[in-house]
């Protein structure tokens, strides 16, 4: 029987959550999911967002993520309970799910990535305020993601995504020069920013007989609204992903997408992480367009504090 947490109230909605408050100001980002803290209101938010969204992941969602729904067994009725969704993903590639008091500076973000596991809040949403959260919440990060993470080439790219971001933080610590060093890193930060964003949070990719559009993209997959909107409105303008594009593309995060780009496959989206660790190495990052977004003062600390050796 879980064990109660005493003086603090039930309920982890988002922004509105004691437990998490208390983990930020006692400075811990890893915790662990107070399972008995969930609210009914938290319970029926989950079940309306699963329940309204699952006939639009038939209809528009890759087959990837569509096993991988299937693989996780995940309750329709109720939140998740972590440790049982890495029961199922763990034995599959390797990764697991890892508690989260909030945001997770970049490098920490990638090198978790880099070790199989994905930093996963545990809040959710409103009940009455289901379609646009700015922060991510754990329908976004259980239901979008991690079902993703049950494909062992999807689960390779985002390694290789850890392993750029040792590549950065070896890059830049043999700049001398402290002003130039910030400079190329929040350069390369941005890069890497602006293709996670268009790849692993926004992605599209082909149907396996490439006659359709499919989505991979989790913040897409998580989302009622704009899972149907970026495949059907004409208003969306949909790419074969370029490389140089991409990483010179700034993104709004407060409205639906105006630009996608598509991926024939994984592997293909694997080579292309490995051709932007390449593109680092040879300082094509170093000088990206501005615009967003903006790289905080902790991302940077957590690559200039980052131990190149680990690498």
């Amino acid at each position: 029987m879980a064990q109660l947490h005493p003086q603090i109230p039930v309920g982890l909605t988002t922004t509105e959550a004691p437990f998490i408050e208390d983990a930020v100001a006692h400075g811990r980002l890893y915790i662990e999911q107070p399972y008995d803290l969930y609210s009914e209101e938290n319970h029926e938010a989950w079940r309306r967002l699963y329940e309204r969204i699952t006939p639009r992941w038939h209809k528009y969602a890759n087959e990837h993520f569509m096993r991988g729904i299937a693989n996780l067994c995940l309750d329709p009725e109720r939140v998740p309970k972590l440790e049982e969704v890495n029961q199922f993903l763990c034995p599959l590639t390797g990764f697991s799910a890892k508690a989260v008091s909030g945001y997770v500076p970049a490098f920490l973000f990638f090198d978790c990535l880099r070790n199989r596991e994905f930093p996963t809040t545990i809040t959710i949403r409103r009940s009455d305020k289901l379609d646009y959260l700015p922060e991510p919440d754990i329908f976004h990060d259980i239901a979008g993601h991690v079902p993703m993470h049950t494909d062992p080439a999807f689960a390779d790219t985002l390694v290789r995504f850890g392993d750029c971001a040792h590549t950065a933080a070896e890059i830049v610590s043999r700049i001398g020069d402290e002003e130039e060093k910030v400079r190329r890193l929040k350069s390369i930060i941005k890069a890497m920013a602006r293709f996670f964003w268009f790849t692993i949070e926004f992605g599209l990719m082909r149907s396996a007989d490439g006659k359709e559009l499919k989505v991979y993209g989790s913040g897409l997959l998580s989302s009622f609204g704009e899972l149907e909107y970026c495949i059907e409105s004409p208003e969306v303008q949909r790419f074969p992903i370029q490389l140089e594009w991409v990483i010179n593309q700034y993104f709004e995060i407060d409205h639906y997408q105006p630009l996608l780009f598509i991926v024939d496959s994984f592997d293909h989206l694997f080579s292309l992480v490995g051709d932007l660790e390449t593109w680092m190495k040879e300082g094509k990052l170093d000088n990206v367009s501005p615009g967003e977004p903006d790289i905080s003062d902790a991302d940077l600390k957590s690559f200039l504090e980052a131990d190149p050796s680990l690498k």
